[in-house]
């Protein structure tokens, strides 16, 4: 018979904590802001655009948000910007051009890469198609998707050993470089993230 009393409190208690400890861990996470970490090693036009905007539209959901830029990534964060795109090597890319009739619109231009590294300026034509199709559809461009980011007060780290490896000097660089960091700042951002990318 006490053996059934103390089994009842037990288990009585038991769900008690449970409970307790449910409801605390909820209001801890409501309390949590999330964070995102994007490891940023891409430059071309096309690459430009998944950082940016994810991490803009997280810092609208008022999230955490760091972005490492490193090798090639490190370019979106130079003041002048001149970005490219290359059709070169990309089989997911056809190309719809963004004039005529609807129908030549429609079509999907694959073009073999024999093509696109034989033909003078075809890196030029297939960005300024680009370009031209990121302005009729309305898309904001990267320097405008920066600047949100640096407005809403996204963390943008540049990797200093990229700098030192390519040459290039600080002064290049936006002022709103938050941090001159290293592969160890990073990881500490990205073990602590709630969501960690890569682009």
């Amino acid at each position: 018979m006490a053996t059934d009393i103390v089994s009842a409190n037990t288990d009585s208690l038991n769900r008690w904590f449970d409970e307790r400890f449910a409801m605390k861990m909820a209001e801890r996470s409501a309390d949590r802001t999330p964070a995102l970490a994007i490891m940023v090693t891409r430059g071309t036009l096309d690459w430009a655009y998944p950082p940016f905007i994810i991490g803009s539209t997280a810092k609208a959901l008022g999230w955490d948000v760091s972005l490492f830029f490193t090798f090639y990534g490190l370019g979106l964060l130079k003041k002048k910007l001149d970005l490219k795109i290359s059709a070169l090597g990309n089989p997911a890319m056809p190309m719809k051009m963004p004039f005529g009739p609807a129908w030549f619109r429609d079509v999907e231009w694959n073009i073999p890469n024999l093509v696109m590294a034989a033909v003078p300026g075809f890196e030029r034509l297939a960005t300024s198609l680009m370009r031209e199709t990121l302005h009729q559809k309305g898309v904001a461009p990267i320097e405008e998707l920066r600047d949100i980011c640096i407005e809403s007060e996204a963390t943008l780290i540049a990797c200093q050993m990229t700098v030192d490896l390519f040459g290039w000097k600080q002064e290049d660089f936006i002022d709103e470089v938050s941090e001159w960091a290293g592969a160890a700042t990073f990881l500490t951002l990205a073990q602590n993230a709630d969501i960690c990318l890569y682009t």
